[in-house]
Formats: C-alpha cells, structure tokens, sequence
C-alpha cells in the first residue's frame, strides 16, 4: 500500500515554524506597539514575513494557508478576544491562491520575478487584511479617522511592504548564502 502525503514532515515543521514565529511575535508586541503608536503595522511585518519564509520553505500550496490558519489558532490561544485577526486568516489564503496562480515554481526561476511577485503580494494581502478588519471588526467611530476601511487598508498595505520587504531580505539572504529550500 503507498500511501503519499501531500505536506512532508520537513514541510509541517516550516510551516509549524513559521506560524509560531508569527503567533508568538505577534501576541508579544503587536498590542504594544498598536498602543504606543494607533498603527497596525507590526501585525503585517511580522505576518507577511513569516507567510513569505513559509513559500520559500516548502513552495506547495496550502502553505501560507496552513501557516495562517495555526497563527490564528495561536492567536485565539494567547488572546481569544482578538477577533480582528481573522482578517490575517482571510489574508494568508487569498496570499496562497495569488502564489498558485503566479505559480510556486515559476517565482522561484527568476529574481525579479520573485521579488516584485512576493512584494506585491505582500502589499496585496496586507490591504485584503486591513479592509476586512477595518470593515467587520473596528469601531466605525475610530476608523473615520483613517478614513474608514479603505484608510486602514491603505496602513496595513504600508505594513504588508515593510513586512514583505523584511521576508524577501530574509530568504534572498537564504539563497546568497547556499541554503537550499525543499523542492517541490
């Protein structure tokens, strides 16, 4: 009987890896820095660069996803008031389903390619992110001044290419440096 899985161990423990990066980092000092500040962008930053790290790690669809979906459930374990971070849930798919039409081999043949692909859907992502929460979960009053869900959109955009920025060095520095990334 052969029995194939889809994700490999090796796959699980990036993906486990980059979740709690995101999970942990997120419950310690996004809510500081969202108070000492009125801005979401440490949320993104450590999100989208740990999302990016995940596609270059394993390279398959789901992975964002999964990634995603186990920094959520950390999330709800750390703070289970944080609803709003259902819109980083909603994020880290529609990041995945970009990756699976970009494709997860093809951004990985040629550097700009890889930059500007895994960039933009960064910046992308973070803005899907920010209007979701913005729209469904944030005091209609307090978002006015941002200039409503459209507003918090544009700041978590700005978060997602700083993120998105922080996660290409990052896996760029992987590949200067010889590090392979598991093939798909």
């Amino acid at each position: 009987m052969v029995h194939i899985m889809y994700f490999k161990a090796r796959d699980l423990s990036g993906i486990a890896i980059c979740a709690a990066l995101w999970g942990i980092l997120n419950w310690l000092y996004s809510p500081i820095f969202f108070q000492l500040t009125g801005l979401p962008f440490l949320c993104d930053i450590v999100g989208f660069a740990s999302i990016i790290l995940a596609v270059w790690w394993v390279g398959k669809l789901g992975a964002p996803t999964l990634t995603g979906l186990i920094a959520t459930a950390i999330n709800f374990i750390t703070r289970p008031t944080a609803i709003h971070f259902l819109g980083f849930t909603a994020a880290s798919i529609f990041f995945d389903l970009i990756m699976l039409i970009v494709g997860y081999k093809r951004i990985y043949r040629n550097r700009i390619v890889r930059i500007g692909g895994l960039f933009l859907n960064s910046v992308i992502s973070a803005a899907v992110a920010g209007f979701i929460i913005g729209f469904l979960f944030m005091d209609p009053k307090a978002l006015l001044r941002w200039g409503g869900a459209v507003g918090w959109a544009g700041l978590h955009a700005i978060g997602g290419a700083m993120g998105g920025s922080i996660g290409i060095v990052i896996v760029e520095a992987l590949i200067v440096r010889g590090v392979r990334r598991i093939e798909v």
